[in-house]
């Protein structure tokens, strides 16, 4: 890996000016890696589709399907920390380096002493802070009394302040969703190549949409529409634009970070 040697901290790359044109680029070089090592972005995959299927057996079970709504509209908020194995497994053969379950999982793991678990509470904590504030809104606008009947009466989202609510819920779940991926972008490759400090990662990130802010944005879109192209199909279409993504956010990152 790309890091310091001898213990020290790593330079901050410079952040370059891109082009939208880059996003077809870098979802065709995202797409290659998949197909190149398909079984790595499939394993990654699995855990969040997994999860996924255990919301909806649980939430259904439980005459609770509303539930099911802010966690959908966050599930994106936490997919790009399962991008890591599929960064590594894309700077490998960017390098020409050999592929294995030892090598990818070992650096994954290596990171438990460094500062990914730090990036790793910030996203967590975001996701259930939106969580509790998607819970307060439909309570604000639709009484806490809709919450028990939304699960045989669902068009209520769509009667009094419904509509209301679902669009302050979506303009607030759309900040967090920028912001996390404000973060993230190039912050959670940056903390997977280099040896920085999360501060840092998340600052150079924030600089990189900054400098970038209509790429970005679009790249942004692109990741949300696809994220929940993927999670219609009882979350099974995650299998392929979670690793597609993943690998597609490595290079993004290489266009952006000189």
């Amino acid at each position: 890996m790309t890091q310091a040697d001898g213990g020290g901290p790593s330079r901050l790359p410079d952040i370059l000016e891109v082009s939208p044109a880059v996003i077809p680029d870098v979802l065709r070089a995202g797409l290659r890696d998949f197909k190149r090592a398909p079984l790595f972005g499939l394993f990654f995959s699995a855990v969040y589709v997994a999860g996924g299927v255990v919301l909806y057996l649980v939430f259904g079970r439980g005459g609770q399907e509303w539930w099911l709504i802010p966690f959908i509209l966050g599930f994106p908020l936490l997919a790009p920390f399962a991008a890591i194995g599929l960064f590594e497994v894309s700077r490998r053969l960017e390098a020409g380096e050999s592929l294995s379950w030892g090598a990818v999982l070992g650096v994954v793991f290596s990171h438990k002493d460094r500062q990914l678990p730090s990036m790793a509470m910030v996203i967590l904590l975001m996701f259930m802070f939106w969580v509790f504030v998607a819970h307060a809104i439909f309570a604000l606008f639709m009484g806490m009394s809709a919450l028990t009947n939304i699960s045989t009466s669902p068009q209520v989202l769509f009667q009094g302040n419904g509509p209301t609510m679902l669009l302050v819920g979506s303009a607030v779940g759309a900040a967090f969703a920028l912001a996390l991926f404000s973060f993230t972008v190039v912050g959670l490759p940056l903390l997977m190549e280099r040896d920085v400090d999360f501060i840092s990662a998340i600052i150079t990130s924030v600089k990189a949409v900054t400098v970038n802010p209509v790429t970005l944005l679009a790249w942004g879109a692109v990741i949300a529409a696809l994220l929940f192209l993927g999670m219609i199909p009882l979350f099974l279409g995650l299998f392929v634009a979670l690793p597609v993504l993943g690998h597609a956010t490595w290079h993004m990152y290489r266009r952006l970070a000189e």
